[in-house]
């Protein structure tokens, strides 16, 4: 993307993210939309505070009128409950048994395996770290 279209680019989610606070100010809500990322398999919204289904109704609205995204590859509309960081250690960061490092789609797997993480949808793929460029250990 050269740089006159990615200005063009952010200008546009600009407004988007200044409508969209509109729209929710017009049923007298008290949350705030502050970015909006378009991805291929669809829109990322933030917003302060906890949002109602009423806010999402409007928000739902607002996104499908648009006529910059493309909503038909936007199945449901989904809400965080919360969003927490999780930091696990004393991982091994080479598998002994393989001697590849461990990715993160096996870390999503060891998860999803877990009964503990079973209502937990993860908002990013995990990332590895290594403790120290002598250690074995990572930082998930």
């Amino acid at each position: 993307m050269n740089n006159k279209v990615a200005k063009q680019y952010l200008k546009n989610l600009s407004i988007h993210i200044i409508n969209t606070n509109h729209a929710l100010k017009d049923i007298k809500s008290n949350i705030i939309a502050d970015f909006i990322h378009v991805e291929d398999k669809g829109i990322i919204i933030t917003i302060y505070n906890v949002a109602n289904p009423s806010n999402l109704q409007k928000i739902e609205k607002y996104v499908k009128n648009s006529l910059i995204f493309n909503t038909d590859q936007i199945s449901s509309l989904r809400l965080l409950q919360s969003k927490l960081y999780l930091k696990i250690v004393g991982i091994l960061y080479i598998s002994k048994c393989s001697n590849i490092q461990i990715l993160s789609n096996k870390v999503e797997s060891i998860l999803k395996a877990n009964h503990i993480f079973n209502d937990i949808i993860l908002a990013f793929k995990p990332r590895i770290i290594k403790v120290s460029s002598k250690s074995d250990m990572a930082i998930i």
